[in-house]
């Protein structure tokens, strides 16, 4: 056992002991600040009224019952209100290095999924143009996203929903043709609502170089699919340069031409829920938590955009998975409950929740201190791939995903190129960097520090125990993580605990002490190394030996 698993069995013994009855949650969490200890428990205040004591005295009792010196203890006492602070023993904060070593690439992995399927959309966006740094935002939560279930043992999915139907296609298959008509000598008419960039320009020049019998695009479906195809192309060039992959890619037009959609509204009007009104079919959605019914069926004949929403998920539900994570753009809120509603209504087994969706705010910009909106290809919106090309992929990746989902988050083009501890990216690559150097200096193979036979114990700074803490927590801060579907929370880990290993850099020296010290810091600065590269690596973020 752990010394946390240690320590957690014998409060509940000590518990027991006390009167307390089954079950008994034993809750431990480290102090905010260090100097309180090494764990804390509020478990003497969540027992106070079911065993009839204040919660002081019965976190003295508690303390008075238990066996800690068996749990690695060397001071258990009372705090505030009735928090008991635990020190342990220098052998059993510093006994979790050969557990990091002996796991090395896997440490921090667990199978708390169970191998369970799970789908992550993400990214999904319209084949209309370049991807944007929303869309770079979404595809690193969603990669995040994804990885973190990886890592606590689900069967993850990563699917792209390209919706390559509907008005916004029109507009992009009209916007080529009026270019193309124009490189034939006509005049310009980009339709209202249209696009404008140059990447316009470029899609109707390899369209009548294809296709030179059709130098004026009169084949307009098949300007349509050329568009498209090249717009997706490029779309996954741009996922492509910044580390992402799909697993799936599924079209909405399949919804239609597979008779997805028209199957999923039969279903729905037979379950009792839609009604007519105004010559259009509406969804009783109000029945399910909304605060008013949905159109399905326009009065025009058309289906309104949650419709094959409502397909495309049965099809999820259908291909086995009881999960389903959707990582879009805050401007998809209002879409939660109307697809869920729609869910519900069919009444085919598929829960409430169901899909969960991870929701994030907009990306500003900035260069010099100002706004930075306009790409010159794109020409209304910076792209994604500016900012790689710009920056470079692993400041992009690490940038998106530092902030909640749900904050807004400003993009500093001038810090993310900074090679200075003020640039977080970089400030964590430094640190697994220093790890590292400490090997190459001393001409020692990493790979090769097992531990054994090392004097661990002799890990007693302070700077040595608070780091060797961090490192034990890897694990449990991946979990929560990916409990939380919170990216976020893994930057904020790697960010403390590089602080932590820039400190015991330094102010102690690993190379040149005494042989069973040197060998102790030895073990440290490759637990640090891993724990550093592995929390890098889940992110898809690289790991740098040298800067």
């Amino acid at each position: 056992m752990s010394a946390v698993e240690l320590l957690r069995a014998e409060l509940t013994r000590a518990a027991r002991g006390l009167g307390a009855t089954d079950p008994i949650e034993t809750v431990l969490d480290r102090p905010r600040d260090p100097a309180f200890g090494d764990w804390t428990t509020n478990l003497a205040m969540v027992l106070a009224k079911p065993l009839g004591m204040k919660p002081r005295d019965l976190a003295r009792a508690l303390i008075a019952q238990g066996d800690w010196t068996r749990a690695g203890v060397r001071i258990a006492e009372v705090a505030g209100p009735g928090f008991i602070n635990f020190r342990l023993e220098t052998a059993a904060v510093a006994g979790r290095i050969p557990e990091i070593l002996q796991a090395g690439a896997a440490y921090g992995r667990s199978e708390t999924g169970k191998r369970t399927a799970v789908v992550v959309e993400f990214v999904s966006a319209n084949p209309t143009g370049p991807l944007h740094v929303g869309h770079g935002r979404q595809a690193a939560l969603g990669d995040a996203v994804a990885a973190l279930l990886e890592w606590t043992g689900w069967a993850v999915s990563r699917e792209f929903y390209y919706n390559d139907a509907g008005v916004q296609i029109e507009k992009l298959a009209a916007s080529v043709h009026a270019r193309i008509v124009e490189d034939a000598g006509g005049g310009l008419q980009i339709p209202d609502g249209g696009y404008h960039g140059e990447y316009i320009g470029e899609i109707a020049e390899q369209y009548t170089a294809g296709h030179p019998g059709d130098r004026h695009g009169r084949d307009t479906d098949r300007v349509r699919e050329f568009a498209v195809a090249a717009l997706r192309a490029e779309q996954d060039q741009d996922l492509k340069a910044f580390g992402v992959r799909f697993d799936t890619y599924y079209l909405e037009s399949s919804l239609y031409t597979d008779g997805l959609v028209d199957e999923t509204v039969q279903a729905l009007r037979d379950g009792g829920d839609t009604y007519e009104n105004d010559g259009a079919l509406w969804l009783r959605t109000t029945a399910f938590g909304d605060d008013k019914d949905r159109v399905m069926r326009k009065s025009d004949g058309t289906f309104t955009y949650f419709v094959p929403d409502i397909a495309y998920h049965v099809t999820k539900w259908r291909r086995g998975f009881r999960r389903a994570i959707n990582v879009q753009g805050s401007d998809h809120h209002s879409t939660v409950t109307r697809v869920r509603a729609g869910l519900q209504a069919l009444r085919i087994g598929i829960p409430e929740g169901y899909p969960e969706y991870v929701l994030h705010q907009l990306v500003t910009v900035v260069r010099g201190g100002e706004d930075v909106k306009l790409s010159k290809r794109a020409g209304s919106y910076v792209t994604v791939r500016d900012l790689i090309d710009d920056v470079g992929r692993d400041a992009v990746r690490y940038f998106f995903l530092m902030r909640r989902a749900d904050s807004q988050l400003s993009f500093d083009v001038d810090l993310a190129r900074t090679q200075s501890e003020e640039n977080p990216v970089y400030y964590v690559q430094m640190a697994h960097a220093r790890m590292s150097g400490i090997f190459r200096v001393g001409g020692i193979d990493a790979a090769g520090i097992t531990g054994e036979g090392v004097a661990i114990d002799l890990l007693s700074e302070a700077d040595e125990l608070e780091l060797i803490n961090a490192l034990a927590d890897f694990p449990a801060a991946v979990q929560a993580a990916a409990d939380a579907l919170e990216p976020h929370r893994m930057t904020t880990y790697l960010h403390d605990t590089a602080e932590l290993a820039h400190r015991w850099y330094h102010r102690h020296h690993v190379l040149g002490e005494a042989p069973a010290l040197t060998a102790a810091r030895l073990t440290l600065a490759r637990a640090a190394q891993i724990v550093l590269g592995n929390g890098l690596t889940l992110l898809g973020i690289s790991a740098p030996e040298r800067m």
